[in-house]
């Protein structure tokens, strides 16, 4: 089938997760178009299609993210105020956290995070200034020299091709999936010690060695109620499966503890007086406790626990078969992990099972009670003209140097070097941090003059990945590079000269500034961080 259309932008951003969205936002409100795709329905990725809340930093309420992203924050407690029936507690805390779940501060629904990114992006929606081409996935890249020329989108499932050209390209893809289509230079799984010089890097490179995928599930509890699924396809391989870091199947109540990676810990499913963390609020985003009327059966949490943690083996860098063999096969273990809750986990009271574990599909708009994408962790990264390393951001390996600064920085951000385990070494690790900042030099590919990473694909490695792919960080990440793009557009210039000219650094960083992203961690918060 031949190209049925073309569109033509100033920008066109492919992938709508959440670094390609603040990447649109960010263009269209320096007034220039954007064509911004997206593989799903939704726009969002970590935050809605992938149901994952947000992974940030103790800071988050005062410092460390955007203006941007806080006003999503702000938004969305606000959505809740507004539409939800609160109690006056409730209503009045400045910092409400709709589901009380215990891994974020702002723990709640997908569907909120969407209506609230549809309502930011409305104004350039809908006067044209942002045109989205939803169920669209990248097939081709055209190129002449170094530059990028066009990119050729498939939309599913008519399988019609549409050809979008601009004068920049930002890749937002969860995979990076421009990269290899334009030839641009990159890497992704594991580098080796040799290369990097990380302390926890691998001896030898193995670009298969990827962090985990997890497709995240909706569900709610029912007491006395029997909602067990049809037994899983794979649930007796995944009832049997002992990763090499533990002694107990994957399917238990043992992990690895956080704090300490070499060791085991205990969790539960509910909260309890026996001192064993309950997973049950660690991922909760509806908290009826706080409402005043009752809307549903109860509390909702998500499935994105340590339990469906997918590394039986990596989707990028292998065949379409073996890709789709392995997203099949992330969901089928958190099929497993439903049904193993169901029937089988143990109780504290020495029973066995949960039937009363609903799967709550309407909770992420599909019918299986599953999220509509999976959460990837890890992208295709590229090879920028600086490339972050576990020396950057390590609280150890810094030692009395403290947070490292960079006179390029676009934003900043803050989080452990979080790996979890690996598709083919199952290494896995939480290294303590200090507060980082984002190098322009690692947005900057190494030959290519117009494409962009907007998302978990800048020039890092695989272990300073580990804290760059939280959502403050895609957030400024996305919003940095279309801010960059708009600047090259209107002084005519290519990013590495903006790099590279401290007058042109200058004025885009002034103008980042202008527009609330904050460059540097101060020196007082620096010095409260222990």
């Amino acid at each position: 089938m031949g190209i049925e259309q073309e569109k033509h932008s100033d920008i066109v951003i492919i992938g709508g997760g959440l670094g390609g969205t603040a990447a649109a936002l960010a263009a269209a409100k320096a007034g220039l178009r954007v064509l911004l795709t997206e593989e799903t329905d939704w726009l969002g990725g970590q935050l809605t299609s992938q149901a994952v809340p947000p992974d940030e930093h103790r800071w988050i309420e005062q410092s460390g993210c955007t203006v941007s992203y806080r006003e999503f924050r702000s938004r969305v407690r606000d959505y809740y105020r507004r539409n939800y029936p609160l109690t006056d507690v409730a209503k009045s805390d400045p910092v409400l956290n709709p589901g009380n779940g215990w891994v974020s501060r702002l723990a709640h629904e997908p569907k909120v995070a969407l209506a609230v990114l549809h309502e930011m992006l409305a104004p350039y929606v809908n006067t044209g200034r942002i045109e989205v081409l939803y169920h669209t996935v990248p097939v081709q890249v055209d190129t002449a020299g170094d530059r990028v020329t066009g990119v050729t989108v498939r939309e599913e499932p008519s399988g019609g091709l549409i050809k979008l050209q601009g004068a920049y390209y930002l890749d937002a893809t969860e995979c990076s999936d421009l990269l290899p289509l334009a030839g641009v230079e990159h890497v992704s799984g594991a580098e080796s010690r040799r290369e990097t010089g990380e302390p926890h890097a691998l001896d030898e490179a193995d670009p298969l060695d990827m962090q985990s995928i997890t497709h995240v599930a909706a569900v709610d509890y029912v007491a006395g109620g029997d909602f067990t699924i049809h037994r899983p396809r794979d649930y007796d391989y995944w009832r049997q499966y002992v990763p090499s870091f533990s002694l107990y199947p994957i399917l238990s109540w043992y992990a690895s503890d956080a704090n300490d990676t070499s060791k085991l810990k205990e969790f539960t499913m509910f909260p309890n007086d026996q001192g064993i963390t309950s997973l049950w609020d660690y991922r909760r985003i509806v908290d009826p406790a706080i409402w005043t009327e009752s809307l549903n059966d109860g509390e909702v949490t998500l499935l994105n626990w340590a339990l469906n943690d997918y590394y039986a083996g990596p989707i990028i860098g292998v065949s379409p078969e073996e890709r789709e063999r392995h997203l099949e096969g992330a969901r089928q273990l958190t099929l497993s992990l439903v049904y193993w809750l169901q029937t089988a986990a143990p109780r504290l009271d020495g029973g066995k099972g949960y039937p009363g574990v609903r799967l709550r599909g309407d909770v992420l708009g599909t019918e299986d009670g599953l999220a509509k994408a999976p959460y990837i962790r890890e992208s295709r990264r590229i090879r920028g003209v600086y490339t972050i390393t576990e020396q950057d951001v390590s609280k150890a390996l810094r030692g009395a140097e403290g947070a490292k600064r960079y006179e390029d920085s676009v934003g900043v951000g803050s989080y452990h070097l979080d790996l979890h385990p690996t598709t083919v070494s199952q290494r896995t690790f939480y290294i303590p941090n200090h507060p980082y900042e984002i190098p322009l030099g690692a947005l900057i590919p190494v030959r290519v003059k117009n494409l962009l990473p907007a998302c978990k694909n800048i020039s890092m490695t695989q272990i300073a990945n580990g804290c760059y792919r939280l959502h403050p960080t895609e957030w400024n990440i996305g919003e940095a590079a279309g801010t960059l793009a708009a600047y090259a557009i209107a002084q005519q210039v290519e990013p590495s000269e903006v790099r590279a000219s401290a007058k042109h650094l200058h004025d885009y960083q002034e103008q980042l500034i202008r527009q609330g992203v904050q460059l540097h961690w101060t020196d007082a918060e620096l010095a409260g961080e222990c």
